[in-house]
């Protein structure tokens, strides 16, 4: 059960860079690469092909997110068919040991009539 958290806490952050990598394109294509150099003719910091590196990372992140989302549901059904209970989930449900005897609450009730 640890590996799914552990999953689900790269998905978070995999979910925050590939918006942050796609907030920071432009779709009319000026974004981030436009202010680096404008037409391409000029360059600032020596970045040439900044929207090409945004592109690239665009596809690299939202793979990562589903190879991640793959993994983690494999690991949470995997958890569920081998029926571990998580000892620190409150919500976990014991089963009594014995159960209450209903056969005696029903003949003292019936016995009072």
């Amino acid at each position: 059960m640890t590996t799914f958290y552990i999953f689900l806490g790269l998905i978070v952050l995999v979910s925050f860079l590939l918006i942050v990598v796609i907030m920071v394109q432009n779709p009319k294509g000026g974004g981030l690469s436009s202010s680096f150099g404008g037409g391409g003719t000029q360059q600032l910091g020596g970045v040439k092909k900044t929207g090409d590196f945004l592109d690239k990372s665009t596809w690299v992140l939202s793979t990562a997110l589903l190879v991640l989302i793959l993994l983690a549901s494999t690991t949470l059904i995997q958890d569920k068919a081998t029926n571990t209970i998580d000892v620190t989930d409150p919500n976990a449900v014991e089963t009594p040991a014995t159960l209450p005897d209903t056969n005696a609450t029903n003949e003292t009730a019936t016995d009072s009539l």
